[in-house]
Parts: structure tokens; sequence; C-alpha cells
């Protein structure tokens, strides 16, 4: 008897012992959960995110170990024409009194007139640990506070990183708790219509979030082999979620058409493993290998991303594979109820092959004129992905953060009265020992020489130098009066380090120096995506064509799969640049456009697009092929597999682009951009590129779409009546 697959096997253990299995699963999620909870997170450094020169300088100054306590400004401005120097004064006196009167405060300065007399700032410098600063504020706000209300002709506010870090923790903290509780009832919302029964719809979150739970606990223990960013949760949230719910409605649907039409429960659960459950597997393997290739950008953002989407990917394929089967079991026929009466009549599983009559006409023009559709479609695509070529990488910065609060809006007017406190190059040195006079001069000497140039901020004190305790470590700050990204921000870069850095430290022996702060970090950011772009999809198209060719046994599968992806993820590409680098769509999506795309956008999108992009491509391909193999012709075949996995590609699909779409809600530039780029890609793929240029591709290929190198063809099994023979016939012709 020949051995059936290891997939089928599980399925068929699991849907014969489901309590053993739920309870394995319950256990295994627990433990992960638990485990990871209790080892704790390993979060990366400075040192481990080092990128470019940026890197260096960030590296030195960490090297200095140097006490950077917080400090927030107090800055005093005229409501309404200007300022009156008297009443500023006083102004700033009772600041002074007022600040120095609270326990956190270490330090308060003498109040500071701008240049243009505009202004006066006084800064206040914090006790204790700078990264719980914005957690100690209610005290200097309530201080602030009083000042102005003693001041009611002038404008007297509070900025600072604490109080820019909280206003911001607080805004994007909202949004994503937005975020999540729209995901959820959207998602569940979404299923019920896919469906038409309320524990149907609810597997495929529960299966979901149960991935999302083992797999966060399992990162927190790889954060002690590649250590952790802040967004690494999200980002296991967000592909734990499209690919939870789309596994679990590929096994699901099939196990119910199964069903309809007449099969028992356990051989309902088997044929779904063989079927959908090998696609579930050939799917995870494409996903898995699209996020490792995150490996090779050298960012250990990247890496722990990867990480993390490679193990809830893994534990989605493992949870579809094992207590799925085990829920369908157990449940039995229970898994269509409670019925919504009207949908359930729209959505009950068919129990013929025939796809809806709505896709049928969808798909008549590709089938009938594959040659014209298929070149009026592919330009079309084309046309969209032309404006990616114009594309331009940046980091958004403070000028992208929303001005809706307070803070922010206080530290444009802090800026625009003191430069200085604005973009600020951060020159770091280090030098052996006996050189802290010489290095103290040339940086005194760069700073005035800068403070000259016309590209740099004016200086509204003597220049800053910090030392290490040991005398090692030097840095001070130059600042440009230009926003981060701008051109001329960027030239004074160029300006630091080609000219100005090298001719003030170069008579310090053995002197190493390094400009590092936000302009270089974007500057440098840009060239190392654009350097390992090519070297990450390159990885990415060699092994996802080496895993589509032998799944299919099909060379020409594998180069048309890779050939519509790119296709797709280009046209992605092409609308983010067409919404994001102009100004047309800020009133609609509320943004304003960096002329830019975020600079590490690109090659993360490119992943995730080509990993979820092969979830829908291998599962239908796969039908296709299930239909060849009965006996119908290429054209028929290619009719009944996508027609008659229209439903669950489009419930996957559209439960994708609605969770993607609330992204694009949030305030900051780069999830919005996400979320768009996300949405628009899945959008494409599961209409344009499945509804219209896959079957023209393949209708048009016909039986060469089967084609392999003789070496690769499967083996026949051994067959033993004429009818096999026959069924063995036409899979060989194909």
């Amino acid at each position: 008897m020949e051995k059936r697959p290891v997939t089928v096997r599980v399925a068929r253990w699991s849907a014969e012992h489901p309590w053993r299995a739920i309870a394995l699963w319950v256990v295994f999620v627990a433990v992960c959960f638990i485990g990871g909870n209790m080892a704790g997170t390993v979060e990366a450094t400075n040192r481990d995110a080092a990128i470019g020169e940026s890197g260096r300088a960030d590296v030195i100054v960490d090297d200095g170990n140097f006490d950077n306590p917080a400090v927030e400004s107090v800055l005093i401005t005229a409501r309404t024409g200007a300022l009156d120097p008297g009443a500023a004064q006083q102004a700033a006196a009772d600041v002074r009194t007022a600040m120095q009167a609270l326990p956190d405060v270490a330090e308060v300065s003498d109040p500071l007139p701008s240049h243009d007399k505009s202004a006066m700032v006084v800064r206040v410098t914090l006790k204790g640990d700078p990264d719980t600063a914005q957690d100690r504020l209610a005290p200097l706000t309530a201080a602030t506070a009083a000042v102005q209300d003693r001041h009611p002709d002038l404008r007297v506010e509070e900025t600072g990183g604490p109080s820019i870090s909280k206003a911001m923790d607080d805004t994007l903290g909202k949004d994503f708790q937005r975020a999540e509780y729209l995901s959820l009832p959207v998602t569940f919302a979404i299923l019920i219509v896919a469906f038409g029964a309320l524990i149907a719809a609810g597997i495929p979150v529960l299966l979901a979030l149960s991935s999302v739970a083992a797999a966060l606990g399992l990162s927190t223990l790889a954060s002690h082999l590649v250590p952790s960013t802040d967004t690494t949760s999200s980002v296991i949230l967000l592909i734990g979620m499209a690919v939870g719910v789309d596994y679990s409605l590929f096994y699901l649907r099939r196990e119910r058409e199964e069903r309809a039409r007449g099969r028992k429960h356990l051989d309902a659960v088997e044929l779904a493993a063989e079927t959908s459950g090998h696609a579930v597997v050939v799917s995870g393997i494409a996903v898995t290998i699209a996020m490792a290739g995150l490996f090779l950008a050298g960012d250990v953002v990247f890496s722990s991303l990867a990480l993390g989407s490679i193990l809830v990917v893994l534990v989605a394929v493992l949870g579809s594979l094992t207590v799925l089967p085990a829920l369908l079991s157990k449940l039995g026929r229970w898994i269509d109820r409670p019925r919504v009466p009207l949908l359930w009549r729209l959505t009950r599983p068919r129990t013929d092959e025939r796809g809806s009559r709505v896709w049928s006409a969808i798909l008549r023009p590709a089938l009938r004129r594959p040659a014209a559709t298929l070149a009026i479609s592919v330009l079309a695509l084309l046309a969209l992905a032309a404006p990616a070529l114009s594309m331009r990488l940046t980091f958004p910065g403070m000028e992208d953060l929303p001005r809706t609060t307070p803070a922010m809006q206080a530290y444009d007017r802090l800026v625009k009265a003191f430069p200085s406190n604005g973009t600020v190059h951060t020159v770091a040195v280090r030098v052996p020992a006996g050189q802290l006079d010489n290095t103290k001069a040339a940086l005194t000497q760069l700073a005035q020489k800068a403070a000259a140039d016309p590209l740099f901020a004016p200086l509204d004190q003597e220049p800053q130098i910090q030392v290490s305790k040991d005398g090692r470590v030097a840095v001070l700050d130059v600042a440009t009066p230009f926003e981060g990204r701008s051109d001329q921000a960027k030239e004074s870069l160029t300006r630091l380090r080609t000219q100005l850095v090298p001719q003030a430290l170069g008579a310090v022996p053995g002197a190493e120096s390094a400009v590092g702060g936000f302009v270089a970090a974007d500057v440098d950011y840009a060239a190392h995506v654009k350097h390992k772009l090519p070297l990450v999809v390159g990885f990415v198209l060699v092994l996802t064509f080496i895993v589509m060719a032998f799944t299919f046994r099909s060379v020409v599968i594998a180069l048309t799969s890779i050939a519509l992806n790119m296709l797709s993820a280009a046209a992605s590409y092409g609308l983010v640049v067409l919404i994001f680098q102009g100004t047309w769509a800020e009133g609609i999506l509320g943004f304003k456009s960096m002329d830019a795309v975020v600079s590490w956008l690109p090659l993360f999108l490119f992943v995730v697009l080509f990993g979820l992009s092969m979830d829908y491509h291998v599962f239908v391909v796969s039908r296709i092929r299930e239909a060849v193999r009965s006996g119908l012709t290429t054209r028929e075949a290619v009719a009944r597999g996508i027609s008659g996995s229209a439903g669950v590609v489009t419930s996957a699909a559209v439960v994708m682009v609605a969770v993607f779409a609330i992204f694009a809600t949030l305030s900051t530039i780069d999830m919005k951009q996400l979320g768009v780029g996300l949405a628009a890609a899945i959008l494409l793929d599961a209409t344009i590129i499945r509804a219209v240029v896959l079957p023209s591709l393949m209708t048009l290929l016909g039986n060469a779409n089967w084609w392999a190198p003789r070496w690769m063809r499967p083996r026949p099994a051994p067959r033993h009546s004429v009818a096999e023979l026959d069924s063995e016939k036409v899979f060989l012709k194909v």
C-alpha cells in the first residue's frame, strides 16, 4: 500500500484523537508563551543596529558612557507682536523658581534669549533614568501651566525629548489600540460573511490568535540569539493574523466542500489535508523563504522581523495541520452552527465542481482571448509600476510627526527661535590617551568654523563638548537650520564629512572620527537598503523558484509564479510612490507628504508581499493541477480551479486588505505607507493577477505549463486497471 504524505497521516491521527491533539496544542501555546515571558527579552542596542558611518558614530558615543540626563525646555514667546523683554524675564524667573522646587529636577539654567530677541528659553534638567523621564513629567507640566496662568499675555509652554515622547506614545498608543480593537471584529465579520456560520467564522480567528501567542513567546526566547526590536511584536501580530486566517480558511473550506459532497468527517479531513494541507505547507515554506531573505540585509531590525515572522508562520502551519483537523473532527456538522439565515444560503458549500456564474463571467475574456487579455493586463500593471522608477528613500523625521499635540507645536516654535535645537549632526571622536586637549581645541575650531557657514546654525552659546571620564571620547553636536531630509541638510553632512571634520581633526594623532545624527542615519540607511535590496531579491527568487519547481514538478509554473509576484510587487511600489511622493492624497489619507518613501519599506514590503502572495498562488495553482490530473484540458482546469477556489481566496484577501487598510489610518507616515502598500498589493494580487493575468497566461501556455526536465518529473505510481492507466496517460501528457 502506498505510504500517505505526512500531512495526511498527522491530520488523520489528530482527527481520530481530537482531545489529545487539542490538549497538546493548548500545552504547546502555553509553554511557549509563559516560557518566553519568564526568559525575558533581549533588546537590540546601538552597537547591534550600527550601519555605515552613522552607526560607527553611535558606537563611539556608547563607548564614552556619557551621563545624558533628560532635558526639557520651557519656551517663552509673545502671543502677538514683539516680545516684551521685561515681561519675559519675569516669566522666566517664575519658571526657575517653580522648577527648582520640584524634587525630580536636578538643574535649571539661566534664561537664554534668541538671536532675534523673539523668544526666551529655560532648560530644565531632570534627575533619574532618562528613559523613564516621560513618566515623571506631570509636576513639570503643572508648574509650566501655573506660570502660564500668571502671565496670560505671554505664551509659556514646555517641550523636549521626554514630553514629545510622551505625546507620541499617547497618540500612537491610541492608534494601535484602535487598530487592534478594529482588526478582530472586522476579521470576524468578514469570516461570518464568508461562511454564514458563527463557529466556522470563529475557528480561523482562534487559530490565528493562538499562533500569535505562541510565536510571541518563541520570539522572546529567540531574542537571546537575535536581539529584538520594538516593532517585532507588531509584525508578528500582523503576519500571524494574515497567515493564520488564510491557512484555516483554505483547510476549512475544503473540508466543508468534501462533506457537502457526501464524504464522512474523517475522509473529508483526510482529503483536505492531502490537498489544502499540502498547499498550506508549500505556502508556509514560501513565506519562510521570503522572510529569511531579510537576514541578508545585515540589519538587526530586519533580522528580528524575519525571525518573528518565520516563527509565527511555522506555528500557524503546525496548527493548521494538527489542532485544526482535531477541531473539525470534534465539531462535525456543528461547525456550520449557528447559521446566519441569509448568509448561509449564499455561502453554503457547493455539492458540484462548478464555480459561481459571476466568476465564470469574470474569467471569460482570459479564457476566450488569452493573448489580448494578457497583453492589456500586463501593460496596465507595468504602467501602475512605472512611478516606482522615481522612488526616493528617506527616514521620517520630526517634521513628519503629527502636529496635533502641544509638545510638537511648542517644538516648532522652539526650533524657529533657536535653530540649534533642530536638526543636529553628531561628531564623535575616539582618541588615544593624552590627546584630550588637542581634541577639544580641534572641535572648538570646528564648531566656530561651522557657525560661520550658512549651511549650519549660528551658535547660541559656547560650543558644548562632551568628554568621557577616561578622556578617550569626545562628542560635539553641530546644528543645521534646515529640515532633516532637505537637500541643504544633506549638503551640510557632506561638508562635515569631507571637509570640516578631516581638516579639524587631521592634526590630532590617532583620532578616529565619525559623523552621526538623523541626517547621517537617513543617508547611510538609504544607501544600505539600495545595496542590499538586489541581494535579498535574488535570494528570495532563487529559493522560491526551487520550491515551486519541485512542488509542482514544473519549471514553467515556477517561472510564471515568480514573474506574477514580481509584477504585483512592482505595481504596489508604484502605487505607494504615486500616493506618498505627491500631495494629491494628503486630504484623503490624512498625512503630510514627505516627497519620499520610508527607507526600510521597499525591502520589507517586497518580502512580505512575495510571501503572502504565494498563499493564494499556491492554493489556486494546486486546484488547477488537481483539475488537470482529473483529465480536464488546461483551459477547463483553469476555469474550474480559479472559479472553484474563488470564494475562499476572495475571503482571505478581503480579510488581509481590511486589516492592512486599518494600518493606513494610523498617525505616522511609515505605518500609513506600510498599510497602503500591503493592502494595495493584496488587492491587486487577488483581482487582476488571479482573475486576469494568471488565467490568460496559463490558458495561453496550455500543456507547456507543466513542462519540466525528465529528471524532475514525478515517477508514475504502479497502476492495475485500464481506467487507472488512462488516467496516468492524462497526467503524463501534462
